[in-house]
């Protein structure tokens, strides 16, 4: 079967390509532009001026060119970019010109936050010049910041050509200043901040900018829809950086911490208090391999999962947001599978519990980076007793062999092992593939991918492995992607997320999304069809479902509305439970069709809108649903959404509705000093929580944090208790040597 699915997608590729082809040749040779050495007497004071002498000697990269709304235009805005550098630091001078500085839109201060809304200066650099990961960075007219990892990831439609880990901080500043020419910035990253090979002296380096009234975007090199910025095989170069250094690569991070703590509605009133304390510890084993050891590890800064409502027989997924895990994450990443459907490493398994809850985690080791032309990932750690629950010791092993340009074989392991008598260690061993090209018939993108995996089966019945092969042709106007899956009855890895098992699944999707060439107020339509079919091991139907998006349209102002129509047939092999008292018998066999549509208005608005309404057949019913989220930019540094989400269902087994409530209200007062509030309620659960967040960077690296969070559940309609809250300070201090 997945010889089948690769022989016609080959062929659909072919097709495809011919007639793109027509309008592609082959990318242009990489801009270069050139770094310049500071003098022993120089100084760069960073503050958004550009006026110290080294900026005039540098040579600017120039000639943005549209990626939207006329793409391979030229810029309509134009931007400079130069680069200096020290011993120890890199500085990066932007001036942004524009025609009306008054129309220049900055409303976000916020570490980390989308910048989506504003207009934004964007780059990326490959220091290894490997076109496959590199680092990512953002700021807008206030001087927010935003940085990420980059890792080779799927493209989609919009040919993004890679995936950020938004949750790397590294450590570096920017200023901003605005004057009649528009506004410029003034960047320092510190060589420590960074791995590089020290033996290289040409960087890949790409830049983007954002002009937010006009929806512009314009970049300096990889214009095309199926490059872009995070595409690193189309980035430009940087030369002459010589002579630098990451210093001894040891950075030191103790963190303190105090709590206090009480938990009536749970049978804990009294108030308790802790203290505690661990560090960090990160080394630079060589300048492509980092180390970092963490001790009595906390996470008292973590944001709170958002409240979901599951209304499927499949456990949800909810995203990592714990700093030692999230940080060099993509070299632990296996498959090329989307959809978090094929997840063999999934670390929320470590120091959580099944609710979320946190354990304690003693100590945990976790090195990552480059070895040559491997690409490796080692992660051990030791949980401690919490209760009832034993320890556990856990291992990872990640390795990746890059080929060709875009193209790796690599290899998963991991272990679960509880300190318990009697238990036994549960182990995952998988492999994969992509093998990938930028150049295919001209400048079309093509790869195919594939896996296997197999976990340890403790009723040593067998049939314990996935696998699967996947073709994508991600580019514009067409893109399609084409995969086949197995998932056999009994895998389930131990340190893995696996919604479900037991099936084979098929699953093509045909996507088009053509750009009228003068219209004045629609910027592109979009049409898409996807096809899923699972069949049980026996190859008898389990579930058919088409999602046919029969109308896109995006507006120039960055207004979107889509109107999708989903036929389904599905039958249960489980009984299942969809509510309270409400269960679908097994055997039983569904066809309905359900009918969506989503509007949004552009999130540049001081008052945007998102709005969702689905509608018509669900298993031996109806069901109708409506989502309404209204989000407030009113002034720089305030944002406030509110969320409602409900459900309504009436089966033949019986009927019952849900509602989920979301707001949150961030006030950032610099870039530096912010603090956040995360309100949710949801029926099923009856409880209502809060979480206050205040952060202060007092410089980079060194962060106090002040977490307050509440749960309240209401017993009865109207009244609510205490179910247990808790307020947290922390200090977090990195010392650099």
């Amino acid at each position: 079967m997945g010889r089948h699915v690769l022989r016609c997608g080959l062929v659909l590729a072919w097709a495809t390509g011919a007639s793109a082809g027509a309008q592609t040749s082959a990318p242009p040779a990489a801009p270069v532009m050139a770094a310049v050495p500071l003098g022993p007497d120089e100084r760069i004071s960073v503050d958004g001026r550009l006026d110290e002498a080294v900026w005039s000697r540098a040579e600017p990269a120039t000639d943005f060119t549209q990626l939207d709304p006329n793409n391979g235009a030229r810029a309509t805005e134009n931007t400079e970019v130069r680069i200096a550098f020290s011993r120890e630091r890199l500085y990066i001078g932007v001036t942004c010109f524009d025609s009306r500085p008054s129309g220049v839109r900055g409303k976000q201060l916020l570490r980390d936050a989308d910048l989506g809304s504003d207009d934004r200066f964007m780059w990326s650099i490959d220091t290894y010049l490997n076109g496959r990961t590199g680092y990512y960075f953002e700021t807008n007219p206030v001087g927010a910041l935003g940085d990420g990892l980059i890792a080779q990831g799927d493209s989609g439609p919009t040919a993004a050509g890679g995936t950020v880990n938004r949750q790397w901080d590294g450590i570096w500043i920017a200023r901003v200043s605005r004057s009649e020419i528009g506004w410029t910035v003034e960047i320092e990253v510190p060589f420590r901040t960074l791995n590089f090979d020290p033996h290289g002296t040409t960087w890949g380096i790409n830049f983007q900018r954002t002009v937010r009234r006009t929806n512009e975007e314009t970049i300096w090199t990889g214009y095309a829809r199926n490059q872009g910025l995070l595409r690193m095989t189309n980035a430009g170069r940087v030369t002459g950086l010589s002579g630098i250094s990451q210093g001894a690569g040891l950075d030191l991070k103790p963190h303190a911490v105090a709590a206090v703590a009480s938990a009536p509605g749970r049978g804990r009133p009294a108030t308790t208090g802790e203290r505690d304390a661990g560090i960090d510890a990160f080394y630079s084993l060589t300048p492509g391999l980092r180390a970092n050891l963490t001790v009595n590890t906390d996470f008292a800064e973590t944001e709170v999962d958002q409240r979901q409502v599951n209304l499927t027989r499949f456990p949800l997924f909810f995203p990592e947001k714990r700093e030692f895990f999230l940080e060099g994450s993509g070299f632990f990443d296996f498959a090329r599978e989307p959809g978090n459907q094929v997840e063999p490493f999934f670390s929320r398994r470590i120091g959580l519990d099944a609710n979320g809850a946190p354990q304690t985690i003693d100590v945990g080791l976790k090195v990552t980076g480059q070895v040559g032309r491997q690409d490796v990932g080692l992660l051990q750690v030791r949980t401690g007793e919490d209760g009832e629950v034993a320890g556990e010791d856990f291992t990872v092993f990640r390795g990746r062999r890059r080929m060709l340009a875009q193209s790796y074989v690599g290899v998963l392991y991991t272990r679960r092992d509880a300190r318990a008598a009697g238990s036994t260690g549960r182990h995952t061993l998988g492999f994969d593939f992509n093998l990938g090209t930028s150049r295919f018939r001209g400048a079309q993108n093509l790869e195919t991918s594939g896996f296997w995996l197999w976990n340890t089966n403790p009723l040593g019945t067998g049939q314990n492995l996935t696998y699967g092969v996947r073709l994508n042709y991600p580019n514009d106007v067409w893109s399609w992607r084409v995969s086949w899956r197995t998932v056999q009855p009994y895998y389930n890895p131990a340190v893995g997320f696996n919604q479900r098992s037991g099936y084979r699944r098929v699953f093509p999707v045909f996507r088009f999304s053509p750009r009228p060439l003068t219209h004045r107020v629609i910027r592109r339509f979009a049409w898409e069809a996807q096809t899923e079919v699972l069949t049980d091991m026996q190859n008898d139907l389990l579930l058919r479902r088409f999602n046919l998006n029969v109308l896109q349209v995006q507006t120039h102002a960055g207004d979107d509305m889509q109107v999708q129509v989903i036929p389904q047939r599905e039958r249960l092999e489980t009984p299942f439970q969809i509510y309270q008292g409400i269960v679908l018998p097994v055997g039983g066999e569904y066809s309905f069709t359900r009918h969506r549509v989503v509007a949004t208005t552009a999130s540049q608005r001081v008052l945007a809108v998102r709005t969702d309404y689905e509608n018509g057949g669900f298993y031996s019913g109806r069901r109708r649903g409506f989502t309404v989220n209204i989000t407030a930019r009113p002034r720089p540094g305030i944002l406030a959404s509110v969320e409602s989400e409900w459900n309504r269902l009436r089966l033949a087994e019986g009927a019952f509705s849900t509602r989920v409530f979301r707001s949150t209200l961030n006030a950032q007062f610099s870039p530096w000093v912010s603090i956040g509030n995360n309100l949710q309620y949801d029926t099923v659960t009856k409880v209502l929580g809060w979480q206050g967040r205040f952060r202060w960077i007092l410089q980079p690296g060194n962060d106090f944090y002040i977490v307050y969070s509440h749960n309240w559940w209401e017993f009865t309609p109207g009244t609510r208790q205490t179910l247990d809250r808790r307020g947290v300070t922390k200090f977090v201090y990195t010392q650099r040597l």
